[in-house]
């Protein structure tokens, strides 16, 4: 019985294992897809688009300075950069001392702030878009300084939940002595608290990372095409009456999943054990 039984878990194993497999290959094929696109003429992706690319359809890299030119790609990087950085430094640091508020001071006012935002994060944006567009125009948050404020409020939802959740299971003894020692309440955070929620830190900001670097409807709708993030910058190679440079537009979608991947892998290793220690006790 006991050799039936692990031929058994051993024939599930085989089966979970492949389908995972055929998962994982069906989820990267449309980014080897684009990444191969890239590299061939746009008269030949689409009549050839899954073909790999061949002496007659290489272009080599000259998809990758056509589109960098026609939509001034480094530009639209260095938006798309500071205001992911800047977004992300806002959101962990907003969220971190926020969730330590609403989870060691227990009144009416913490549950219901905490309540609220753990809501907010089931709201649809698209309920809320013209709105809070006209109010980001009226306050003149239109610009890539202004956006973050907009950002950090998105996403404060989120970091707020995780973070109090991994900071239930920090001894509040430890807050204590270092109070009892003298050390005010910023103190106590930034030297005693902060540097636990270090695992939990990396996870939203990888999380937050993604989706802030890749988001197209806010900064279009409140930045616009004077501030051209990446995404609102490469959707401008449609051109006009339908017409689509499909080999820059390619190129420049390459180069925008580079650099979160690339984030992503070296981060990844945080994301598993930030999320688990922030659910322990949420």
């Amino acid at each position: 019985m006991n050799t039936d039984h692990r031929r058994q878990q051993e024939l599930w194993q085989r089966i979970l294992v492949v389908v995972l497999a055929l998962l994982a290959i069906l989820f990267i094929a449309p980014i080897l897809i684009v990444l191969m696109n890239s590299f061939k003429s746009k008269f030949f992706i689409s009549s050839e688009p899954f073909k790999f690319p061949n002496p007659d359809t290489f272009t080599g890299r000259e998809n990758y300075i056509e589109g960098a030119r026609k939509i001034g790609f480094f530009k639209a990087f260095g938006y798309s950069l500071f205001i992911t950085v800047f977004s992300i430094i806002g959101i962990s640091l907003a969220t971190s001392m926020l969730g330590w508020y609403v989870t060691r001071v227990k009144n009416t006012f913490t549950t219901v702030v905490y309540y609220l935002l753990v809501f907010s994060m089931i709201v649809p944006f698209q309920m809320v878009m013209f709105t809070m567009s006209k109010t980001a125009n009226m306050l003149h948050l239109d610009n890539p300084i202004g956006i973050l404020v907009l950002y950090v409020g998105f996403g404060a939802g989120l970091g707020t939940f995780m973070f109090s959740g991994f900071i239930k299971t920090i001894p509040l003894s430890l807050e204590e002595a270092a109070m009892i020692d003298g050390a005010t309440a910023p103190q106590t955070f930034f030297r005693i608290v902060y540097p636990m929620l270090k695992s939990t830190a990396i996870t939203v900001a990888i999380l937050n990372a993604m989706w802030v670097w890749n988001d197209y409807l806010l900064p279009y709708l409140t930045i616009g095409i004077e501030y051209r993030t990446i995404p609102v910058a490469i959707q401008y190679l449609r051109g006009g009456y339908g017409a689509v440079d499909m080999g820059a537009m390619m190129a420049m979608l390459v180069l925008a999943m580079v650099p979160i991947i690339v984030f992503y892998l070296v981060m990844q290793q945080h994301i598993i054990k930030g999320v688990v220690a922030g659910a322990v006790k949420g």
